[in-house]
């Protein structure tokens, strides 16, 4: 890995295309297409994670923001454009409106993989648009597969060099610069255009945090879906000849000078040099439960300790000792009120720590949908059992969490349980179950279970069967293969459920 050090540069400085951030990014994209192979074990990565974002975004396909997208991607259809999930086989609609709705369908349930470091992502974001791309531009499924692995590169480069929260400015930021680069690695672009379509998306989805801060709205799941649209509307103008505002990381009234540490601000971003595999996406993992991830650990950890606790009527108080970006952004820390509001929306109540650890308390585990429910979010005792909840920030886990070796990091915590009688109940869990450190690594069985359970009921299991066979073999997938990528489900009863939206104006 090479390192780059990035700092603002004022306009005198006539800083050239080579020596940008921009500019580097756009040769990790490029310089995938010369690699002589992909790496056995990343491509088979991206094969799970194909897997992982078609389980909840089928999930996901008859709840309201789904389908609002879905509606307004219908609204622009083309027989050459690309798939959408939930919809007819046949059905096209325009690259960047398919990348509006699959994005927001796998983003919905917070339910598909993460990547923490200095910032947070969910990099399985990138794969919407680079597959509506795919379908539009008549790639492979070996394109598409360069392009995923080089957008995963790009996406955990700046996820680990570059923080955003502290700014709160929110991730999307690194997003559309990873998937305009992924574009660029399955479409075999020039660096030149690469580097203008990546700088276009990251001045245009530059955003604050507030989309998941106090009462979280819907918007949590369009966000990254409009980072795909964005990013594909940046490469279609580059490959027209247009330029983008420069240097737009370095500039002196740029990205780092204004958005994030100032003038002075300086950083250093690790990408991997000529010839280096591109491995980064297995550093990324997936979600067992569908809530924010450093709630993966904490379901966990709150599963073993269910029968320990006892009767939760006898639970005096809790305290969940963690990092601090659990106890500020999920925790008790944040100072939110809706996190302990019963009437909270889902998107609230899946950043909420406490509401989370209360229920996973009570009920032994976490469903993606009855863990949510209204009636079960106002349930008296979960309510009671809730408000004893806190968190508190402990400096070890805030250094585990930030630990320079994977191997080590941690991004659970530590509860301890005050009964009525003064008795105390302790336990911690540093990682997730299903991390790739943790006690049940997912594998590829794991990531076909989750797709099996999610998908029960909507894509019958002959369909089932079908999507796992074509998505395991992506490497070998002609370009009319990719449909096969979008299990095939009940449309009627979709549209069913989309013909209850109101209007809007497409």
């Amino acid at each position: 890995m090479i390192d780059h050090q990035v700092r603002v540069h004022p306009s005198a400085d006539r800083l050239p295309p080579e020596e940008q951030l921009a500019w580097k990014l756009a040769v990790v994209a490029t310089g995938t297409q010369d690699a002589p192979d992909l790496d056995a074990e990343a491509s088979e990565m991206v094969i799970n994670r194909i897997i992982d974002d078609a389980s909840v975004a089928v999930a996901s396909l008859r709840r309201r923001p789904v389908a609002v997208a879905r509606s307004q991607a219908l609204a622009h259809r083309t027989p050459t454009g690309a798939s959408v999930f939930g919809v007819a086989a046949g059905t096209r609609v325009s690259p960047e409106w398919a990348a509006w709705a699959n994005g927001t369908a796998v983003r919905e349930l917070d339910f598909h993989d993460t990547y923490l470091a200095a910032d947070y992502s969910h990099p399985g974001d990138n794969i919407p648009p680079l597959l509506a791309v795919a379908q539009r531009t008549g790639r492979s499924g070996a394109d598409l597969l360069r392009g995923i692995t080089a957008a995963y590169e790009i996406h955990v480069a700046l996820v680990k060099g570059i923080c955003l929260h502290a700014h709160r400015i929110d991730h999307v930021a690194h997003l559309s610069a990873a998937t305009a680069g992924g574009i660029g690695a399955m479409l075999r672009l020039d660096t030149e255009t690469v580097y203008q379509a990546i700088q276009q998306a990251v001045h245009t989805t530059t955003a604050t945090r507030q989309s998941r801060k106090g009462e979280i709205s819907s918007w949590k799941a369009f966000a990254p879906a409009f980072a795909g649209k964005v990013a594909i509307e940046a490469v279609d103008r580059a490959l027209r000849g247009e330029g983008s505002p420069s240097p737009i990381y370095e500039g002196e009234d740029g990205f780092l000078a204004w958005m994030l540490d100032g003038p002075e601000a300086s950083y250093t971003v690790s990408l991997p040099g000529p010839g280096e595999p591109r491995r980064a996406i297995l550093d990324t993992y997936t979600k067992e439960h569908s809530a924010e991830y450093q709630a993966q650990a904490i379901i966990d950890l709150a599963r073993g300790l269910r029968e320990k606790a006892g009767p939760l009527e006898k639970v005096r108080s809790i305290v969940l000792h963690t990092s601090h970006h659990t106890h500020h952004v999920i925790g008790s820390g944040s100072g939110d009120p809706q996190k302990y509001d019963p009437t909270a929306s889902r998107e609230t109540l899946d950043h909420s720590v406490p509401y989370i650890f209360a229920v996973a308390l009570e009920d032994g585990g976490w469903h993606h949908e009855r863990s949510y429910a209204p009636e079960r979010a106002r349930r008296p005792e979960t309510v009671e059992l809730w408000q004893k909840i806190s968190t508190v920030e402990d400096p070890e886990w805030t250094r585990r969490y930030h630990d320079p070796d994977p191997a080590r990091r941690a991004f659970g915590g530590r509860a301890v349980i005050t009964l009525v009688d003064g008795t105390v109940i302790e336990d911690e869990l540093a990682v997730a179950d299903a991390h790739p450190a943790g006690a049940r690594p997912f594998d590829r069985t794991g990531y076909e279970s989750k797709f099996r359970t999610l998908t029960e009921g909507i894509v019958t299991p002959q369909a089932q069967e079908d999507f796992l066979w074509t998505a395991g073999r992506l490497a070998e997938l002609a370009a009319s293969d990719l449909a096969g990528l979008f299990p095939a489900v009940d449309t009627n009863a979709v549209a069913a459920y989309d013909s209850r939206l109101p209007k809007g104006l497409f």
